[in-house]
């Protein structure tokens, strides 16, 4: 991950949507947490890497002997630590850890769960016991697509290859067996400008994140005319439509 991918995310510190309004509508049978719930039991041990906030884990895993949490920003962690403390949660902690250089003891963990992250896959292959089981989330360069060509930037927008391939053949390549490859269609619908605006500004959908380049482009430079005139073409009666275009990956050891 860049320098200035860091400094991205120590700014947006946090990744509580919950107060952004809008409405969901998966087009695709694939969920990572119920895939999640039906491979743990009270004995496994996840890791959780882009754990951001901590949200996410606090909610939605399973109970389990030990979850640890981890993400590159201190900030997102501090945030994952004081939810923790108004949760009920038990067996959870949250570390600051470096996806492309990991801390985590070899051959260790049941399972290991990516969302929204960067990954080495060997290094993931590694810390993973015998018969353990990754399960990846992503988001494809074609995510809210329509979007990134009014603006004529976005994360992977100028990539030649998808970030879903990418991660499949990194993963195929550190040795993984029966992976999966699943592309995740959503529709998303948001009340209002405003709504959609605030998930503009706390993501990375419009700036230059890219697989294939070193030095990204994370400035927040939003061109308000051009998110006007997307807003007028996609207004309906559910929201202003949003179209993403995610991945879901999972494999064994």
């Amino acid at each position: 991950m860049s320098i200035n991918e860091f400094d991205f995310y120590e700014k947006i510190k946090n990744w509580d949507f919950s107060k952004i309004k809008y409405i969901e509508e998966s087009l695709t049978n694939w969920d990572m947490y119920d895939i999640l719930n039906k491979k743990a039991n009270s004995e496994s041990k996840i890791l959780d890497l882009g754990t951001g906030g901590g949200e996410n884990l606090i909610k939605y895993f399973p109970q389990a002997k030990e979850i640890i949490g981890t993400d590159f920003s201190n900030e997102m962690i501090k945030t994952a630590k004081s939810n923790l403390e108004k949760s009920a949660r038990k067996n959870i902690e949250f570390k600051q850890m470096d996806n492309l250089k990991m801390t985590t003891p070899d051959n260790y963990f049941d399972i290991v769960v990516a969302r929204h992250t960067c990954i080495d896959a060997k290094q993931i292959y590694n810390t993973l016991k015998n018969d353990g089981i990754l399960i990846l989330r992503g988001v494809d360069k074609l995510d809210c697509w329509e979007l990134k060509y009014m603006f004529k930037k976005g994360q992977a927008y100028n990539d030649v290859k998808p970030i879903s391939l990418i991660d499949y053949e990194n993963i195929l390549n550190a040795g993984f067996r029966n992976v999966e490859l699943v592309p995740i269609h959503i529709r998303e619908y948001y009340k209002t400008k405003e709504d959609l605006l605030a998930l503009l500004l706390k993501t990375p959908i419009l700036c230059d994140f890219s697989e294939e380049k070193e030095n990204n482009d994370l400035k927040f430079n939003i061109d308000m005319a051009i998110l006007d005139k997307y807003i007028n073409l996609h207004k309906t009666d559910k929201g202003i439509l949003l179209i993403r275009r995610y991945y879901g990956i999972t494999a064994i050891k």
